[in-house]
């Protein structure tokens, strides 16, 4: 496997607007990730990082890269406000559709779904008010 995993992701919904107003990104993870979701040390992080980031120290254990590392990283470091919109109690937030591949992710193992090269990654917020 290369050095780096590339995903690609879509954001609609509203979504958008909490990663600079831009629908389409993608980002290059490590196939080896800290079992404790730590950010800290990702080689994609080139943008400003919001306060809410998990710069904790990782407790050495690693795992395949999976959704639930893509969850951290995004917040950790595309998030641009308001990280409470995007994630709750360590997941996405109830109201917020994902697809992996154009299917559910409930099919696909939720959080535990190990991440592929080119794998294409779609949020897409039901939340609207009114």
């Amino acid at each position: 496997m290369a050095g780096t995993i590339t995903i690609k992701l879509v954001f609609s919904g509203g979504l958008e607007l909490l990663f600079g107003n831009e629908r389409n990104q993608s980002v290059l993870i490590p196939p080896l990730v800290p079992s404790d979701n730590s950010t800290h040390s990702s080689p994609s992080s080139s943008s400003s990082t919001p306060s809410s980031h998990n710069d904790t120290p990782s407790t050495g254990g690693t795992k395949a890269a999976d959704l639930e590392y893509l969850i951290y990283h995004l917040r950790d470091h595309l998030l641009k406000e308001r990280p409470e919109l995007f994630m709750e109690n360590g997941t996405i937030r109830p109201g917020i559709l994902v697809l992996i591949n154009n299917t559910d992710w409930e099919l696909e193992g939720e959080g535990s779904y190990q991440l592929c090269n080119n794998d294409e990654i779609v949020f897409i917020s039901t939340l609207h008010g009114g």
